[in-house]
C-alpha cells in the first residue's frame, strides 16, 4: 500500500459559508459553543465517532479525531457572504433555530461575523430579494470580487488555509449546457454573462481557481460539471457535493437497502414535507423545487436497481412533495407512505413521520465536511471526493462510475478512506 503523506494542520482554518442563514448560523454557533465545552457536537462523526483499526481481536476502537490528523475546532475562523446585512447573531435570531440561552453563550463571537456582500441574481432565486449584494458589469468581475474577499479575509484573520461551503438557498433548476462542459467555455461564459451561470458557479470558480476546497450543500449544478472537474484537476483541489443528506432522504438511504437486502418488493413511495424559514419559501418556487426534486428522486432507483430486479422494483411509483408552511419554521416534518409487498405478493405498509430540525441535522455535516475536505487537501487528494458521499443526497461521482446511495456502504467507504490516509489496513469485515 502506497504511503500517504499528510501535511500538518498548522495555523488557522478559515471557513467561509456562502449564505449566513439558518444552517450556517447553527453550524457556527454550535461549533463555537462545543469548543468552549458548553455543548456536545451531537451528529458529528469527526468529533464523536470511533473507527476500528486492525483485526477484531485487537479490540482497537479509537476516536477518529484521535488518530486522523484533522484540524482542531479551536483553529476554525468563520466568515461568509449573505444577501442580507445581518451579522451572524442577528441572522441566527431571525432563523429561530437555537434558543437565546445558547446563542448568548457565543453572542460576541457571532456579532463579530459580519457578512460580505453576496453575488445575487434574482433569476436563480425567485422568492428572495437581496439587499446586500455585489455589483459588476460581468460575472467574471463578480468572481474577481469574491476572490478579493477571500484574500482579504485570509489576511485579516491570519488564516493558513480556507474552505468554502455553500449553505445558501436552492437555485432554480438549470440543465447542463455547453457552457458547463469545458473550462474554456465556462470562463468565456463568465466574461460574457452567460445566462446559465448561477451565483453558485461564480463562488465555486473563485474558490477552486485559488486551490480552495469547495463543498456544495445544495442540489445546484455548481461543481458537478466537467468545467469544474477540469479546474479542480488543474489546481489540485478537492470538491464535493451535492445537497446535504439530512432528514427524509437519509431515511430513504436506510430503508431502501433493507428492502433490497431482504428481497422485499416495493409498489410505491409517497413523500411529503412541510417546512418554513427561507428554505421553505425558496422551495415554494417551482424552479427551485425542481432542482430539489431531482436530488430527492434519484435515491431509490439507484439503490433498488429496478433494471436488475424487475419483479420487485420494476414499477415503483415515487412521488415527492415539498410544501411551504411558515408556522413550522425550521422544524420540518417529513411524512412517508411506503407500499411494499412480501411472500407471494402480499401487501404491507410502512408509514414514517419524521419531525426533524433541518439545521440541527445539517450543522454537524457542515463541520465534518469542512474538516474532511481540509484533510483531503493536505493529503494531496483532488477532484471529486466520492468518499464523502455519505453526507449528500445526490453524491457527485466520476462519470464512468455509478453513484452509491446506500448509507451503510457509504459509511464503510468513508472510514476505509480515513484508514488509507493514516496508512492503516482497510477493513472488509471478513476476518
Amino acid at each position: 500500500m502506497e504511503k500517504v503523506h499528510v501535511k500538518e494542520a498548522k495555523g488557522k482554518l478559515g471557513v467561509l459559508t456562502v449564505g449566513i442563514g439558518a444552517v450556517a448560523t447553527t453550524f457556527m454557533a454550535g461549533t463555537l459553543i462545543a469548543r468552549k465545552g458548553m455543548g456536545v457536537p451531537v451528529g458529528s462523526i469527526t468529533q464523536l465517532a470511533t473507527m476500528r483499526l486492525g483485526k477484531r481481536e485487537e479490540n482497537r476502537f479509537p476516536k477518529i479525531k484521535d488518530v486522523v490528523p484533522l484540524a482542531d475546532m479551536e483553529d476554525i475562523v468563520f466568515g461568509g457572504w449573505d444577501i442580507f446585512e445581518d451579522d451572524a447573531y442577528e441572522a441566527a435570531k431571525h432563523a429561530e433555530v437555537l434558543k437565546d440561552e445558547d446563542l448568548n453563550k457565543v453572542k460576541d463571537e457571532l456579532v463579530a461575523i459580519k457578512p460580505m456582500k453576496a453575488v445575487f441574481d434574482q433569476q436563480f432565486v425567485k422568492r428572495l430579494h437581496g439587499t446586500w449584494v455585489k455589483s459588476g458589469k460581468t460575472k467574471w468581475e463578480l468572481m474577481e470580487q469574491v476572490k478579493e474577499d477571500i484574500e482579504d479575509f485570509k489576511k485579516k484573520n491570519n488564516c493558513d488555509r480556507i474552505i468554502v461551503i455553500w449553505c445558501g438557498s436552492t437555485e432554480v433548476f438549470t440543465p447542463m449546457s455547453e457552457v458547463h462542459k469545458s473550462l474554456a467555455a465556462f470562463e468565456k461564459g463568465l466574461r460574457e454573462n452567460h445566462k446559465d451561470l448561477a451565483p453558485s458557479n461564480i463562488y465555486a470558480y473563485a474558490a477552486v481557481s485559488m486551490g480552495i476546497p469547495y463543498i456544495n450543500g445544495a442540489p445546484n449544478l455548481t461543481v458537478d460539471i466537467p468545467a469544474m472537474w477540469e479546474l479542480a484537476a488543474k489546481t489540485s483541489t478537492p470538491i464535493c457535493g451535492k445537497d446535504f443528506k439530512t432528514g427524509q432522504t437519509m431515511l430513504k438511504t436506510v430503508l431502501a437497502p433493507m428492502f433490497k437486502t431482504r428481497m422485499l418488493g416495493l409498489n410505491g413511495w409517497f413523500s411529503t414535507n412541510i417546512l418554513g424559514n427561507r428554505d421553505g419559501e425558496v422551495l415554494d418556487d417551482p424552479g427551485s423545487f425542481k432542482t430539489k426534486e431531482e436530488s430527492k428522486l434519484s435515491v431509490i432507483g439507484n439503490i433498488l436497481q429496478p433494471e436488475l430486479y424487475k419483479e420487485l422494483y420494476g414499477e415503483v411509483y415515487h412521488k415527492v412533495r415539498i410544501n411551504y408552511y411558515p408556522p413550522r419554521k425550521d422544524n420540518k416534518e417529513g411524512w412517508d407512505n411506503i407500499d411494499l409487498f412480501g411472500w407471494l405478493g402480499y401487501p404491507m405498509q410502512i408509514k414514517v413521520d419524521f419531525l426533524c430540525r433541518d439545521s440541527i441535522l445539517a450543522a454537524p455535516l457542515c463541520l465534518d465536511l469542512v474538516l474532511f475536505t481540509d484533510l483531503a487537501k493536505r493529503a494531496g487528494m483532488s477532484g471529486i471526493q466520492d468518499w464523502l458521499s455519505f453526507y449528500f443526497k445526490s453524491p457527485m461521482h466520476e462519470p464512468a462510475k455509478i453513484a452509491e446511495h446506500d448509507l451503510f456502504i457509504q459509511y464503510v467507504k468513508l472510514k476505509n478512506t480515513l484508514r488509507k490516509i493514516i496508512n492503516e489496513e482497510t477493513v472488509d469485515f471478513i476476518d
